[in-house]
């Protein structure tokens, strides 16, 4: 058998934050040495950081990537690395994967496929590499290949499929099998989303079993640039069967995952492969792939008593409040702490959003503890005074978390006593002050100067809102005092049709939720409330809060206000969200899915007021959705015109296609 042990390296890295990037690659190779490992495969663009955006447009950051390449080198003697950054080739932008062996680089394997979908936006700095071609580019005086390669080192053959390039039909380890490569290396900055794991879990299979390879993926890990967030995962099979998995959502700077592998056994599998599998045209050039021939000396292995299996830990793997839970805890861990900022601070109404704002708050402190110790929490959040001196996950939140409950007359005793219940449970730091002298003061300005009284039945809207943005303020003040950051609590069912205060409860520096519906986040309190983490892991302080019905608490109370009278029931709302936005379904397609599902349920004279009401409301707010604050990207139901659901401010609104379905009716 010729045995090698192999590794996979997750790694939390920044854009360009040079020093920092390079310390996590050098203690991960370092790992990987003192572990006995031959390979070890880094993430995509892990030099630079992956969102580095119109940064990789700079002279500054090529000459700085290549001076730490450089830098790498001395620090890979006994082992092989691939290290992802960008690489410049007649003038030319590349995502490239650099494969060093013993302190030496022995070329550049090209991306080929790029994402320009959705959340990524890579076309629009990088090239993709053409099929078949190889080029040489410089560093220090010295010339590499780079192109479409594989290598040849000491008699075992090694190719690349970069992120993206396995999840399209026609993947480069089609070429690679051809080439009889026995190990595929996949360094990837594939974000997170609800359910992604799975199809991960298959490509890699797949393409290990196709190709009869070893197939190992590396992940980016954590918040890297603001919205995306990345689990981690890391992944390695052998001919079609899964050896290891890494665990997720860690808060470690990296963590590594290890295997032995038999590449015999993967040259076996590969001979049972018939090369009539591989379409012999399309895609696949004529011309063939560039060789790197190099030496290399492999460390006998003994085999191993048992075949390595996969964590037990990832093979049931999160449902998906738990998914949510762990990922935008994460995200908040790392938008803390990148941010240099000393805490969070949320305007907690007792209502189901800022509720759920505050637990996740709680949360991230928990699983940081969790996964990286109290020291190792500390010791990543040192820059805030008084951390060092807190002993618990308790005193910590106490340390970061302030909520505030801002009274008006129209708030309700219900909601403040779910508040404060929620803030005790948390152990947050928490205030409760009055705005209504404020709201008052507003109001009377307003009326002395149009000359008339506001009322309700007049000034709705404006009454309404006057409340929300008067919260602004002081809570935006109690940010500034703790040098904090301000988390909005508006949710995306809020964003698609506008149901939202701007610079009232908007205001903030980051907005957690925006991604995630309102009926999903109801169900996920319960949850949290009454099941938890690892079905154990609860908070108690929920029972208030979910025993409430949804309303803004803007109205006099005798009005009764709720969230679904204002707008329709959410269940209702979020099916005509995706249904028309992400499915990009016409109001009457819509109305005909709304029959089919809720029909039984609601009226058609109801189904139909609750279609036109969305579609009005979502053309009319674009420009609210504009200008939300930064949101975590969790599925692809998500709005945000920045990196996903890109609308004009200004259109027909759906005129045309309303009146349509009006005649119909």
């Amino acid at each position: 058998m010729k045995l090698l042990k192999v590794a996979a390296g997750v790694l939390n890295q920044t854009p360009l934050d040079w020093n920092n990037n390079l310390k996590h690659i050098l203690a991960c190779i370092a790992e990987a040495k003192e572990s006995g490992v031959s390979l070890l495969c880094l993430p995509e663009l892990c030099l630079t950081g992956y969102g580095c955006e119109d940064a990789f447009y700079s002279h500054g950051t090529f000459a700085r990537a290549n001076a730490m390449l450089t830098r790498i080198l001395p620090h890979t003697k006994g082992i092989i690395v691939s290290v992802g950054l960008p690489v410049k080739f007649l003038n030319r932008i590349y995502n490239a994967a650099c494969l060093i062996a013993d302190g030496r680089i022995l070329g550049f394997s090209a991306k080929k496929y790029l994402a320009g979908d959705g959340i990524h936006y890579e076309p629009r700095w990088f090239n993709p590499w053409p099929q078949g071609e190889v080029g040489e580019v410089s560093i220090d005086d010295q010339v590499y290949p780079i192109g479409d390669l594989y290598y040849e080192i000491s008699g075992i053959r090694i190719g690349f499929e970069i992120c993206e390039d396995a999840w399209v039909a026609n993947r480069p380890g089609s070429g690679l099998f051809r080439r009889g490569v026995d190990i595929i290396l996949n360094p990837s900055a594939s974000h997170f989303a609800f359910g992604k794991m799975e199809i991960r879990k298959r490509f890699v299979l797949e393409g290990s079993r196709a190709y009869g390879v070893s197939y190992i993926y590396a992940n980016l890990l954590g918040n890297e640039a603001g919205r995306a967030i990345y689990d981690g995962s890391a992944l390695i099979a052998s001919a079609g069967k899964m050896q290891a998995i890494g665990p997720r959502f860690s808060y470690a700077d990296f963590h590594l995952i290890a295997t032995v592998i038999d590449v015999d056994g993967d040259r076996l599998a590969q001979a049972q492969t018939k090369m009539e599998m591989v379409p012999a045209s399309g895609n696949l050039a004529p011309r063939d792939w560039g060789r790197v021939k190099a030496q290399f000396d492999f460390p006998a292995i003994r085999p191993a008593r048992s075949k390595p299996q996969a964590e037990d830990w990832e093979n049931s793997p999160f449902i998906k409040e738990e998914e949510f839970a762990r990922a935008v805890s994460l995200a908040l861990f790392d938008y803390l702490r990148k941010s240099r900022s000393r805490g969070f601070v949320v305007s907690l109404s007792g209502g189901a959003d800022s509720s759920a704002v505050s637990a996740l708050c709680y949360l991230m402190i928990h699983f940081a503890a969790e996964s990286i110790g109290m020291d190792g929490l500390k010791e990543k959040l040192g820059y805030i005074p008084g951390v060092a001196e807190c002993g618990s996950v308790s005193g910590l939140s106490h340390q970061l978390l302030s909520c505030v409950y801002q009274s008006t007359r129209n708030s309700s005793g219900d909601t403040r006593e779910s508040a404060e219940s929620l803030a005790k449970n948390l152990n947050a730091d928490y205030f409760e002050i009055s705005i209504d002298e404020l709201v008052g003061q507003y109001t009377a300005a307003i009326e002395g100067g149009i000359g008339r009284r506001l009322t309700w039945q007049t000034d709705d809207i404006a009454l309404q809102n006057i409340q929300a943005r008067v919260r602004a303020p002081s809570v935006w003040m109690l940010a500034n005092i703790k040098n904090a950051l301000l988390l909005s609590t508006s949710n995306r069912s809020e964003a698609a049709v506008g149901y939202a205060t701007m610079d009232g409860d908007t205001a903030g520096s980051i907005s957690p939720i925006a991604g995630i519906d309102k009926a999903f986040l109801r169900k996920w309190l319960v949850w949290l409330e009454k099941e938890g983490v690892g079905g154990s892991f609860t908070l108690a302080g929920l029972q208030k809060v979910n025993a409430l019905q949804p309303s803004a608490e803007l109205r006099p109370p005798e009005m009764t206000q709720t969230d679904e009278a204002d707008l329709m029931p959410y269940e209702v709302l979020d099916e005509i969200e995706k249904c028309a936005i992400r499915d990009k379904q016409t109001p009457r397609e819509v109305l005909e899915m709304m029959h089919m599902q809720f029909g039984k349920i609601y009226t058609p004279d109801q189904l139909l007021l609750y279609v036109e009401r969305f579609f009005r409301l979502w053309s009319r707010n674009q420009w609210k959705r504009e200008r939300y604050a930064p949101s975590f990207h969790l599925d692809d139901k998500n709005l945000d015109p920045k990196t996903w659901c890109r609308w004009p401010i200004l259109s027909g609104g759906f005129e045309h296609e309303l009146l349509e379905l009006k005649d119909r009716k």
